[in-house]
């Protein structure tokens, strides 16, 4: 399967498994290429493109599993077992050997990864404010690339009263919000 048709499958399998469960706001169901593909795939101009991507808070996979079918390793972490089995679909339906389903807390699979993991990146989409994801992700070191909406500047603010860190912000090209590149988290 090309990879237009993989992003086409994705579609149909999200609209079908979204009758069943709440994977995306229904209101965006009419717009899943702009909404959620463009929108997660915006990331590969900015991931480097030999690291190993850890996506936090999975999903509906976005921006995981888009970016497993352009090409990266990913590891995705979901805790809600039927988004799991979701992903797991995804994963066999659009025959990704590069996509691993992880069904566990974030706190619980980052306590068994080592402090400085190697060529690993983490990504996340409408997951958790910076601040927490902060929180989970400070002790291994890696660089973080953040789908993040307006109010990110406030995001930033607040974390920096707990963290020391650098950034950049690019503005979205779908939307009216930011890709956050953070690094040389302290």
């Amino acid at each position: 399967m090309k990879r237009e048709e993989k992003f086409i499958a994705y579609e149909k399998l999200l609209q079908e498994w979204s009758t069943k469960m709440n994977l995306v706001a229904p209101s965006t169901l009419n717009d899943i290429q702009t909404r959620h593909i463009q929108d997660s795939a915006q990331l590969a101009k900015y991931l480097p493109k030999d690291t190993n991507i850890i996506d936090l808070g999975s999903g509906a996979g976005f921006p995981g599993v888009v970016l497993a079918i352009l090409g990266w390793n990913v590891t995705c972490i979901e805790s809600i077992g039927k988004k799991t089995r979701f992903l797991s679909a995804l994963k066999n339906e659009l025959d990704l050997p590069n996509l691993t389903i992880i069904n566990d807390r974030i706190e619980n699979f980052l306590s068994k990864t080592p402090a400085n993991p190697g060529n690993f990146v983490f990504t996340a989409r409408a997951f958790a404010p910076l601040i927490k994801i902060l929180d989970y992700t400070h002790k291994t070191k890696c660089r973080l690339f953040l789908l993040k909406g307006r109010e990110i500047e406030s995001e930033i603010s607040t974390a920096k009263t707990k963290y020391k860190f650098d950034y950049k912000l690019y503005k979205s090209e779908t939307g009216d919000g930011y890709i956050t590149y953070i690094y040389n988290i302290k």
